[in-house]
């Protein structure tokens, strides 16, 4: 099944999905202006790929959807809602960089990076693993953890002669064995954090998707905090990219720490305060800025 999507511009499909060059082939990847991954629709797994035709200003995608099972049209609309979270398509990043014009170091990163929408897990659940699985461990190595934590858990959909893999549930990582999450690359507690979240979640004990529905962020701050394995920062960046919550900002994180410091003070050692105080002055889009910040960081870009 193939169709076109028109995401609200400006939008660049190469800098966003970008993020994903390094990833794995059988679970997500970005390359050669070729973007796929598996996503869960109602009970069937589909393999989403996505090209653009369009450009920045007039910005344009095809998808097709592959299955080992018939797609329905009901499939089709979810899938569509699954891919426009994925990649925020239909965020209007020109009220972002309106109200960026008065903070002229933003204002200029804005447009060195113009189109690019922060990407989101396709669930919450899978946000929070990430989040917990990336505490004070480098990124190469969490995104290490986080392939193999897919590979050795997530359902497969096997298209000819290739296997794909999806980000596995809750109810499967509830009855995960400590020692198999730990062959993963995970300490003994962050894969008690993860199995003992999952069973909360299993039991119905802790309903992420509520939170979706919280108009106040300090809120899903403070009742998610009190689960084991959830601190502040773990907290801000699930709700980052996968609420897409941008009224939150992930001040402990280091690399972002690193970035402001440089540009605003002077590459001198800041606390998270810091970071929180200065962020006041973007309002609403704190969050949009971290993530440009992060991004800016991560490709080495500076502005004068």
């Amino acid at each position: 099944m193939k169709f076109t999507l028109t995401p609200k511009p400006p939008f660049d499909f190469q800098l966003t999905a970008g993020f994903f060059s390094n990833d794995d082939d059988q679970i997500r990847k970005y390359e050669n202006g070729r973007y796929w991954q598996t996503i869960r629709v109602n009970d069937k797994l589909i393999l989403t790929t996505i090209t653009s035709q369009g450009t920045i200003e007039k910005p344009r995608l095809t998808v097709e959807l592959q299955s080992d099972k018939k797609i329905t049209s009901s499939d089709k609309t979810k899938a569509i809602g699954i891919i426009k979270l994925i990649f925020n398509l239909d965020l209007d990043l020109n009220q972002f960089y309106k109200a960026m014009k008065k903070d002229k170091i933003m204002s200029e990163l804005a447009q060195k990076l113009r189109g690019l929408k922060g990407p989101n897990n396709t669930t919450i659940f899978e946000g929070l693993v990430c989040s917990i699985i990336e505490q004070q461990i480098s990124l190469i190595v969490a995104f290490n953890v986080q392939k193999k934590v897919t590979k050795t858990f997530g359902d497969t959909l096997k298209l000819g002669n290739e296997i794909y893999y999806s980000f596995p549930t809750a109810e499967t990582l509830a009855n995960a064995k400590i020692e198999t999450l730990r062959g993963c690359g995970l300490s003994e507690r962050k894969a008690e954090y993860i199995r003992d979240i999952a069973r909360a979640i299993k039991d119905k004990e802790l309903d992420l998707e509520k939170f979706k529905k919280y108009s106040d962020p300090e809120q899903v701050i403070n009742e998610l905090t009190k689960v084991r394995g959830i601190g502040v920062w773990t907290t801000e960046l699930t709700m980052l990219r996968s609420m897409q919550r941008f009224d939150v900002v992930p001040a402990d994180d280091l690399g972002l720490k690193r970035y402001i410091s440089h540009h605003y003070f002077d590459d001198k050692k800041i606390a998270s305060s810091d970071v929180r105080e200065i962020a006041v002055h973007w309002g609403s889009w704190k969050g949009l800025v971290a993530y440009y910040c992060l991004e800016a960081d991560r490709l080495e870009l500076n502005v004068k």
